[in-house]
């Protein structure tokens, strides 16, 4: 299953939970997103040819991540720009989520680990706006 979070017309994530299965290639992003997020699923034998990548320059002006969740269960918080609380989603192990715009915060609701990709190189307090989370009383699990 896929899950794209939206706020208006803006993609704030991409949730592939670990259930989503399909023969093939898919790719769930926009060709123009910073942060490519795609699915293979292909049979034994089969053969990816030898490749590598040329130099292209490229201009990332808005960091997009990709979280997998190894272990545990996880609670996305997401906000709008404005940091205003949209609405929050459990992940659980297996589950990734590409973290397209707008703010996110998460809890720990069991021991867990996650891994992260994002574009770098990472510039430290530039990098993010932090701010204060939604209050425990107004989360609204979807």
């Amino acid at each position: 299953m896929v899950e794209r979070i939206n706020n208006k017309d803006h993609l704030l994530a991409i949730i592939i939970r670990s259930s989503f299965k399909q023969d093939g290639i898919a790719f769930f992003t926009e060709s123009n997103f910073s942060q490519q997020l795609g699915y293979m699923n292909r049979p034994k034998g089969y053969v990816i040819e030898p490749h590598r990548h040329n130099l292209v320059l490229r201009e990332v002006v808005h960091t997009q991540e990709v979280l997998m969740v190894r272990s545990g269960k996880v609670r996305v918080d997401f906000y709008d720009d404005d940091q205003i609380y949209l609405e929050s989603k459990i992940l659980e192990k297996g589950d990734v989520i590409l973290l397209a715009s707008g703010g996110h915060g998460f809890e720990m609701l069991e021991p867990s680990e996650m891994i992260e990709v994002k574009q770098g190189p990472y510039v430290s307090d530039r990098d993010k706006v932090r701010f204060d989370p939604v209050s425990s009383g107004e989360i609204k699990v979807k």
